[in-house]
């Protein structure tokens, strides 16, 4: 069974997210910001980490950069519902740093399973 981290300041979306997976048949596994996120990835195998952007403690773009640089062939998706009263769209920099695919908030569950069981296979 391949096992996912979900990280996500948003409880209501970081659920939604885990149990679209587990209704799909991965194991799980979640973190509330990037911080709590590089503990639960130095302590476990994951396939694939799936990351929001915009979080308190560490953001998701120092986030997917420091996976990088320590496991440089980890799959990560990024999540960004855009800045909190701004415009800024931190998606294409989420790219840049590594991540293999890039979703907007709402994400389409059809859409994002398919992203998902293309990168873990």
């Amino acid at each position: 069974m391949k096992t996912i981290l979900v990280v996500d300041d948003d409880d209501m979306f970081r659920n939604m997210l885990s149990e679209t997976l587990r209704g799909a048949g991965y194991n799980v596994l979640e973190a509330e910001n990037g911080k709590i996120a590089m503990r639960v990835i130095l302590g476990s195998a994951l396939d694939l980490v799936v990351t929001d952007l915009i979080m308190p403690e560490q953001e998701g773009i120092e986030t997917i950069k420091e996976i990088k640089r320590i496991y440089p062939d980890m799959k990560i998706i990024a999540v960004s519902g855009g800045m909190r009263g701004g415009t800024m769209d931190f998606l294409p920099i989420a790219e840049y740093m590594g991540a293999a695919r890039v979703f907007r908030k709402p994400v389409d569950r059809k859409t994002f399973l398919s992203a998902v069981s293309e990168l873990v296979g």
